[in-house]
């Protein structure tokens, strides 16, 4: 039951405490599985101080073990390794503190961390998170290169020496952090973070040396796996050597067998660019030579065809066709000139020949009245009338006169 309380009927604190008590009493002994975040022993006490973390989250409680519990587990109890631990809570009314009891302390085996990691595996799977389709390529040449690493390791002089050796100017921005234990999630996730909201960062490598199956777990937390699979900028996974294969190396955008094969991943060999580019130089020069050399001899061949010789004989075949034409034209002008002076002539001929003058010319002639008539009957014109008498050089007037 909850306390009823009000601001005029407040509890005790040693209420409260005891109500606390209550409540904690009733959860009673549990299994607990954790990271041994910390292992403190105190000389002369029969008591040993362990804080458990959660391995997927910043999350830890305090378990106090018997010595000889902790001294007979196998393998010994060590910081770093994940246990399951049978435990009562306590509450101390005093001191207001929760710790757990432990009655038992079992070591978690390579076996059962397997299961865990192959379940965890086809959960991700199973979202898609492996899926080819959703990783990012590397750009050919970053600007800055996020770094992650332990302090002083090995494995970030062997990414940093070895891409430098391949390109001189290669920048990196390095986070140092834990790659092993308690810490290395937190830090190693808060370090992506950082670097995948810089403007400047191309690439993002994670690297570490090789290591235990449970020095290596941390890239395997599914935190760190989802905050991976979030990122914007490409992440390159170098932890351990070729047969370690956490499965960070699942998630991030490129997987490298070791740190030295991350920096031939991550920047291009100066001297294969220039290798490459000295071998293009020389291939296009090649090509071009070889152009200019069909193009001169298209050209000499052409320059030695017989008509750009003597270009004149471009001009001959149809200069002696317009000749043909024009004498053509010429003679068929002529002949039609000729027709239509054949006919004129006989046209003229007829004209001639049906023309009053021509029978004028053979004597005869044509009398008109004085009106002007053309007299046809003799009787038309009295006696002693003028006429007018057309011949065929002229005309002249005559009266008719009557015989007695």
């Amino acid at each position: 039951m909850a306390l009823q309380t009000t601001v005029d009927a407040p509890a005790a604190v040693r209420t409260i405490a005891r109500a606390v008590e209550e409540w904690v009493a009733r959860l009673g002994s549990v299994w607990i599985e954790g990271q041994v975040a910390q292992l403190s022993r105190r000389p002369g006490m029969a008591t040993v101080f362990v804080t458990l973390r959660d391995t997927e989250a910043d999350v830890s409680i305090s378990v106090t073990a018997p010595t000889r519990l902790v001294d007979s587990t196998s393998p010994a109890l060590a910081e770093g390794q994940r246990v399951i631990v049978h435990a009562k809570a306590e509450y101390f009314v005093q001191r207001g503190s929760l710790s757990f009891r432990a009655t038992e302390i079992r070591p978690v085996g390579i076996g059962e961390l397997l299961a865990q990691l192959e379940a965890r595996k086809n959960l991700l799977a199973a979202e898609g998170l492996f899926d080819a389709a959703r990783k990012r390529s590397l750009p050919f040449l970053p600007r800055v290169i996020g770094l992650i690493c332990g302090r002083n390791s090995d494995a970030e002089r062997d990414v940093v020496e070895n891409a430098r050796r391949r390109w001189p100017g290669a920048t990196f921005d390095i986070r140092e952090v834990a790659v092993q234990g308690v810490r290395a999630v937190s830090e190693v996730t808060a370090a992506l973070t950082e670097l995948d909201t810089s403007s400047e960062v191309d690439v993002i490598i994670i690297t570490r040396g090789g290591g235990s199956v449970e020095d290596l777990l941390p890239f395997s937390d599914e935190g760190l796996l989802r905050a991976v699979a979030q990122a914007k900028t490409p992440v390159v996974s170098a932890i351990g050597h070729e047969k370690d294969s956490p499965l960070l190396d699942l998630v991030a955008d490129v997987r490298a067998s070791t740190p030295t094969d991350a920096a031939r991943k991550v920047v291009p060999d100066m001297a294969e660019q220039v290798r490459i580019v000295t071998e293009l130089r020389t291939r296009s020069e090649r090509a071009v030579r070889q152009r200019l050399d069909q193009s001169s001899a298209w050209l000499d061949a052409l320059r030695a065809r017989p008509v750009l010789a003597d270009p004149d004989v471009l001009l001959d075949v149809p200069g002696h066709a317009v000749d043909a034409l024009r004498d053509r034209s010429r003679r068929a002008l002529a002949h039609a000139l000729d027709r239509a002076q054949d006919e004129v002539t006989y046209n003229r001929a007829q004209v001639r020949a049906l023309s009053p003058a021509a029978t004028l010319e053979r004597g005869y002639a044509v009398v008109r009245a004085e009106n002007g008539s053309v007299v046809r009957d003799a009787d038309s014109v009295e006696p002693g009338a003028l006429v007018r008498v057309n011949v065929s050089t002229g005309e002249f007037t005559a009266a008719r006169i009557v015989s007695p």
